[in-house]
Formats: C-alpha cells, structure tokens, sequence
C-alpha cells in the first residue's frame, strides 16, 4: 500500500486550514465591520461562491489563473521559477478556495453573534478598536471560529474536484487520499479503495468527534 497520499492529503489540509483560518477571520472581519448594505451582499456573494461552484469548476478558473500559460502564472515562472500548475502548492491552492467560504461565513457569523452592547461597553472605556476586536469580541466569536476551522480542515482534507483540475494526479506529489480513492477504483483495485475509503471515514470521525467536544464544553460554559 503506498501511504504517500496519507501524507500528502495531511500536508495539504494542515498548510491550507492556516492559510484559510486567518484568511477567513480577516474577511469575516471586514464584511462585520462593513456599514454598506449593497457593498457587503457583493463581497459576500464573491467570498461564498467557491462554495456553491462544482468543484471541477473552481479548479477550471484557477487553472485558467495560475496556469504556466497566463500571465499570473508566468509571472511567477519567470520571476521567482515558482511552479504553482501540478505542482504540490496546487492542492493547497486548491484546498485553501474550495474551503474558505465554510471559514469566512463561520468567522463572520461568529462575530455577528457577539453581544453588540460589550462593544459599546468598550468604546465608553476608551479601548481602540483594534483592543475592542482582540479583547471582547474575538474571545466571544473563538467557539465558532474554531468550529469553522474544524469544518474547514475536513473540506480541505476531501477535496477532490479542484485538486484534479489544478494539480492533477501525480504519485507521491499531489495525488491527495480522495484522488487515491478514485485512482484505485479506476485501476480495479477495489482493496485499495477500500483501504484508502476506510482511512478517510476515520480521520472524518476523528474530526467530528472532535467538533462534538468543542460543543460540549461550550454547552458547559
């Protein structure tokens, strides 16, 4: 059994939740803090939208982007000799698009949740609202901050349509644990879907057994 996909789909999912964690807080943030009504439905529809594409569409557009032959990933070939197309930052380009929507409306929803009169509370204290956001209303948004991390990480860690538009399906490089499902089936070696399959349904459990205590001692709290 080549256990290359196990570390790769680990790989991919762990770099692209911090990516997509901070990503998310800062956007959730922004869209929060936005006073606009019409400007905030655009940019919201713009942050959701990887999440409603099919996959294989996501993957179509940010190959159409970072492919060798346009100009963003060209740039980056000729200046920096920095291969982004079918290469293993592919899947983590992948992972982090396909997954941020899931952690910007978290973040985002989290935020709105916070009691608005602890805000005021801290603008009659003289905080900044830089203290105000460190202080108050993030530690109140943490819980489902991190429960969209947790989603999050667990979209990163299935993704599959957009990894096999943009990074392909080459072994031990981006050959992820659900494209290793797929390339077993296709080969007729059932066995080792089977074991790939059951490897996945585990380290999902995990994450959800994990989400199930973050709500448990929340529900404590």
């Amino acid at each position: 059994m080549d256990y290359s996909p196990i570390l790769v789909s680990l790989k991919t999912a762990s770099l692209s939740i911090v990516i997509t964690f901070f990503l998310g807080v800062a956007a959730g943030k922004m869209v929060y803090a936005m006073r606009n009504e019409r400007i905030k439905i655009i940019i919201d529809g713009i942050f959701t939208l990887p999440m409603v594409l099919p996959p294989t569409v996501a993957g179509f557009f940010l190959l159409y982007i970072f492919g060798v032959k346009r100009p963003i990933g060209e740039f980056l070939l000729n200046q920096f000799a920095f291969k982004i197309a079918f290469s293993w930052w592919a899947t983590v380009l992948a992972a982090v698009t396909i997954s941020f929507p899931l952690m910007y409306r978290s973040a985002r929803g989290a935020l709105e949740q916070v009691d608005i009169n602890l805000v005021y509370a801290g603008r009659t204290l003289g905080m900044s609202e830089w203290k105000i956001f460190r202080s108050i209303i993030l530690p109140n948004a943490l819980p489902g901050i991190l429960s969209g991390a947790i989603l999050s990480f667990a979209r990163g860690l299935g993704e599959f349509g957009a990894t096999a538009m943009i990074a392909g399906n080459i072994a031990g490089k981006t050959r992820t644990l659900p494209i290793a499902v797929y390339s077993a089936v296709a080969a007729g070696d059932m066995n080792l879907a089977y074991r790939y399959v059951i490897i996945l349904v585990l380290i999902s459990f995990i994450i959800i057994a994990f989400m199930n205590y973050l709500s448990f001692n929340k529900g404590r709290k």
